[in-house]
């Protein structure tokens, strides 16, 4: 074996590590928590469903996050094998401590510091306006997904607009952004399209003001009619319609967290396939399978953390956490951000506990959670760059 397949075998194990810890973490604990901790679903077969999901989200919409992770975080020069599985260990190890002292790292977080630091000890110069656009993600992410988790969860509990009306609307909103968020089926090769305009293009109907007719159409009809079978559901069950809604909304958001967090196992491989021609999706089902079997093995423990730690959810307040969180992490696939989950749910779910006064936010834990998320972006930089220079300077 070269030398140079050699070094891709040994970056591929640790990016495969890094996928497991990320899937035993982020993507595998925090989608169906809210449902765990609403009674909704129990804790394995939550995590048996993140794994599917998550790995179906890796193939098909994992390639934003990985180009983003791989190629833009640092400038000037390409990450070598030797830095990118010294990147992917460090953060990957910083990821493990967090599963099994039951508090979520932030894996972005880790990654992101990580891959920046063995990047500038590498002779690189920094990507500032990537940082600035990741920067304000992180920054806004718990104002707003907290913001509109505490509005949805204050308007499901409103006197003045009945559940079965609520609860259809909010599910026509979800159907409205999965008719237009980006899936590669859509798309022609080596491009993403959404539904709405895929359906639209069959369809070759006249623009209106500038506006695909088709396209709109589609949204429309796909937001009705998910609203129409909510409120069906609704009016012969309640609880089991409002379960059904709960289980579909995080189905949608471990399959967000597969697109988003595949990228920050196998983003730093990227440019150490370009000699071996390895298409692109090969790789992203290698890493939906390490997310899949780390969901598997690891995300128990950590989904039980998030759902009865940080605040008493009830069904209605777990719908409130989970559409702010959907719609935050398809936003950060679609503009290819590395983006934390745990920041993502934690956030909704303290925001959705707060609108009402028996939401059992724990102050404590969201503290201790809060530096650890700062702690890990500090670590894992320092950690990465020392790393790196101190092999350099070994080898050397």
């Amino acid at each position: 074996m070269s030398g140079s397949l050699l070094t891709l075998v040994v970056a591929g194990v640790a990016s495969f590590f890094m996928a497991w810890a990320i899937g035993a973490g982020s993507s595998g604990s925090t989608p169906f928590a809210p449902a765990v901790g609403a009674n909704a679903v129990s804790v394995m077969r939550a995590g048996f469903l993140v794994g599917i999901l998550g790995f179906l989200g890796a193939t098909l919409q994992g390639a934003n996050v990985s180009e983003a992770v791989g190629r833009e975080l640092i400038r000037n020069v390409q990450l070598s094998p030797l830095a990118a599985t010294t990147g992917l260990l460090t953060a990957a190890g910083l990821v493990a401590i967090g599963v099994f002292t039951g508090y979520p790292i932030a894996t972005a977080f880790t990654v992101t510091g990580a891959i920046v630091g063995v990047g500038l000890a590498l002779g690189g110069t920094p990507a500032w306006s990537k940082y600035q656009q990741i920067a304000a993600l992180w920054v806004a992410t718990p104002f707003v997904g907290g913001g509109a988790a505490y509005a949805t969860a204050r308007f499901l509990r409103s006197e003045k607009v009945a559940e079965r009306v609520a609860i259809p609307l909010l599910g026509g909103l979800v159907g409205l952004i999965v008719a237009n968020i980006q899936f590669v089926m859509f798309g022609p090769p080596g491009e993403s399209a959404s539904l709405s305009v895929a359906v639209g293009n069959e369809l070759s109907l006249p623009a209106v003001a500038g506006i695909d007719a088709g396209a709109l159409l589609t949204s429309l009809v796909v937001t009705a009619g998910v609203a129409a079978l909510l409120r069906r559901q609704l009016v012969t069950d309640r609880a089991r319609g409002q379960r059904r809604f709960l289980l579909a909304l995080g189905g949608l958001v471990a399959f967000s967290a597969g697109g988003s967090q595949v990228g920050l196992a196998i983003g730093p491989l990227l440019p150490l396939l370009d000699p071996f021609s390895i298409p692109l999706t090969a790789v992203l089902v290698g890493g939906g399978l390490g997310l899949l079997a780390g969901s598997w093995t690891g995300a128990p423990r950590m989904i039980k953390a998030l759902a009865q730690d940080y605040s008493a959810l009830g069904p209605r307040r777990s719908i409130a956490a989970l559409i702010p969180s959907f719609a935050i992490a398809q936003s950060a696939v679609f503009f290819g951000i590395p983006v934390s989950f745990n920041e993502i749910i934690v956030s909704a779910i303290v925001g959705s506990g707060y609108a009402a006064s028996d939401g059992g936010v724990s102050g404590r834990k969201m503290l201790f959670t809060v530096l650890a998320w700062i702690a890990s972006l500090a670590i894992a930089f320092g950690a990465g760059y020392g790393i790196f220079v101190l092999i350099n300077t070994v080898a050397g």
